[in-house]
């Protein structure tokens, strides 16, 4: 029988301890899988978000807060100068206008309620107000207020979340068009596509003129699915509005050089219009995560080092249990580097039997530990930020939570790799004890 024979066949002679070691290296193995993929979840998302939002400068007019505010609108010529900035690679241009019934058929899918009468009657227009604390009937006109439907032209209409004001996009039916169209088309959301019996093919009048619907979106909220979105050329166009932007997004080469290129926008545009990054949103935004990933490492290498301690102390025991076996096999001529190897072929089988448990562990308990995780340093976070910016990071905020994990083949592999790792390390302790036994100091003894 050969050395690596004899040492699988030694790692079951004690029964009771094997299964204990076994059982004990599969949950340290499958914990460590559990926090690999977690880290390698958790540092996708980092990635997602940092490229998809922490590298963008938006710019609007100044003093514009959507039609609350006021200001005058950005021309093409000032965005075109943003555009020749070093590291910009890109700008997303975009027009809102309002909808009402003197310039469209289309009725608005949003009841004014109680608040849009409200807000009606403070912007001068005649409402009844609701009824005081004593259930009285108070003085007020008859409402005429119909909310507007709000109209987005636009240079990228494949990534629509921010333009509709946060949220998910998502096309259910049809196709956007192209970021460079001027025909009259539109995709528009699914609650006034339902209030007006609108799909796609259908049309709708937009500023005297028939608009063709090409595709239909669900962007997760009444108000968003409301809007209209359009190209940009068609709504300066049709609005009389040549030229005129009310906000754009620079994308930045890379995220090191946010503040660099937000500091050369706001030297090209001067006090015309105000200028944010989205760098310190998303630092703060993904520093749950990174913790996340920190603790993930720590707790992987903490795994490691206590199955090659485990490993090491059993390897000790059963070297010092077997001292006159070795020194038997020594003294009829084994040397050291076999006698070695046996005991190693040892500590491998029974490590690579606590792998079997321990990826088992690891696909059931991965992706659950990770959304525990996520869920537990998110909730302990808050998103903060004004205006455009409350609402996208609310979005990223909520697309944290959804980090998902799962062991693919490569998780595998680094768990097989190492298992046998612990049992490699947990082994060399036990070889040094192995070279020190002189098989004539083991049977005087005996």
């Amino acid at each position: 029988m050969n050395v690596v024979t004899r040492g699988i066949r030694n790692a079951f002679r004690n029964t009771i301890r094997t299964f204990s070691i076994v059982l004990i290296l599969g949950l340290i193995i499958g914990l460590s899988l559990a926090m690999l993929v977690a880290h390698q979840a958790v540092g996708q998302k980092i990635s997602s978000v940092e490229s998809s939002v922490g590298n963008t400068v938006s710019i609007s007019p100044a003093g514009v807060r959507g039609f609350s505010g006021g200001g005058s609108p950005l021309t093409e010529t000032q965005i075109a100068k943003v555009q020749k900035l070093a590291h910009v690679t890109s700008v997303d241009e975009s027009l809102s206008d309002r909808l009402t019934t003197s310039n469209s058929n289309l009725v608005s899918a949003v009841d004014a309620g109680t608040l849009g009468q409200r807000f009606a009657g403070n912007s001068g227009q005649s409402f009844t107000p609701p009824p005081d604390a004593f259930g009285r009937s108070q003085s007020g006109g008859t409402t005429t207020f119909t909310p507007p439907v709000t109209v987005n032209g636009t240079t990228n209409p494949t990534n629509l979340s921010d333009t509709l004001g946060g949220g998910t996009f998502k096309l259910t039916s049809g196709n956007v068009f192209s970021s460079t169209s001027s025909d009259n088309v539109a995709v528009i959301g699914s609650s006034l596509a339902t209030k007006n019996n609108l799909k796609v093919g259908s049309t709708f009048t937009a500023y005297s003129t028939n608009i063709t619907v090409v595709g239909i979106f669900d962007a997760g909220n009444t108000f968003s699915n409301n809007q209209v979105v359009m190209p940009l050329k068609t709504v300066q166009t049709l609005s009389s509005q040549s030229g005129d932007i009310t906000s754009a997004t620079a994308n930045i080469d890379s995220i090191t050089n946010v503040d660099s290129a937000t500091t050369a926008v706001k030297n090209a545009l001067g006090s015309a219009a105000d200028v944010t990054n989205a760098a310190a949103q998303a630092q703060t935004t993904i520093a749950p995560l990174k913790s996340i990933q920190t603790i993930s490492l720590y707790s992987l290498l903490g795994a490691v080092v206590a199955g090659a301690v485990i490993i090491l102390l059993t390897m000790v025991m059963i070297v010092r249990e077997r001292r006159r076996e070795i020194g038997v096999i020594k003294a009829i001529g084994a040397s050291n580097i076999k006698i070695m190897i046996q005991f190693m072929t040892e500590a491998i089988t029974l490590t690579l039997l606590g792998a079997v448990i321990g990826i088992g562990i690891g696909v059931v308990a991965g992706n659950p530990i990770t959304k525990l995780l996520v869920t537990n340093s998110t909730n302990s976070s808050t998103l903060a930020g004004p205006g455009r910016f409350r609402r996208a990071f609310g979005g990223i905020g909520n697309s944290l939570s959804s980090v998902h994990g799962s062991v693919g083949w490569s998780i595998i592999l680094y768990g097989l790799v190492g298992a046998l790792v612990i049992a490699i390390i947990g082994s060399t302790l036990a070889s040094y004890f192995i070279a020190k036994v002189r098989p004539a100091e083991v049977m005087r003894a005996e």
